[in-house]
């Protein structure tokens, strides 16, 4: 399946987003390191263009960034990209374990590594609405809390259809 492809089922087909709980590992991640690096590329963007800091300067950190120049620029990317990437699979894995507790409560049959390749897939429109969000500055309050009630959501929806637990 290609990127596009998932990226449209993952956005209105709760039954596909389900189903791809059996794809390859290695296909759930290329498919959220492409949001990693779009999340990065553009917080690195907004940072370059003064728009948003990566941390609280003070004094001595601003004098000591002079001092070093142009690396700060691959020292900033490579900070936002670690962090970008610890946020977004530590949400993944959060919502994997949410998921598990729904699969119990629905009475369906699933694994923590099944709920984990869903709730990746799933993170697409949370991901989506982050980025629009970071770029209004009135949201930031509100943004995790919706964008979590969005990623929970869609995790439910795509629960529904995991096999039911034999009686």
């Amino acid at each position: 399946m290609k990127f596009h492809q998932l990226f449209k089922a993952a956005i209105h087909e709760p039954k596909k987003l389900a189903a791809f709980r059996l794809l390859p590992i290695g296909k759930v991640f290329r498919y959220v390191f492409i949001f990693v690096a779009l999340f990065t590329l553009l917080s690195f963007i907004r940072y370059i263009a003064g728009d948003a800091v990566l941390f609280e300067a003070s004094p001595e950190l601003i004098e000591h960034g002079e001092t070093i120049g142009g690396l700060i620029y691959p020292i900033a990317f490579l900070l936002q990209l670690v962090i970008s990437t610890s946020y977004i699979f530590i949400r993944i894995s959060i919502f994997g374990y949410v998921g598990i507790l729904l699969l119990k409560l629905m009475k369906r049959r699933g694994e923590y590594r099944h709920m984990w390749r869903t709730s990746a897939i799933a993170i697409t429109i949370p991901i989506v609405l982050t980025i629009g969000f970071d770029f209004l500055p009135a949201m930031k309050n509100l943004s995790t809390v919706i964008t979590s009630g969005v990623h929970l959501a869609y995790i439910t929806v795509a629960a529904k259809y995991y096999p039911k637990i034999p009686q």
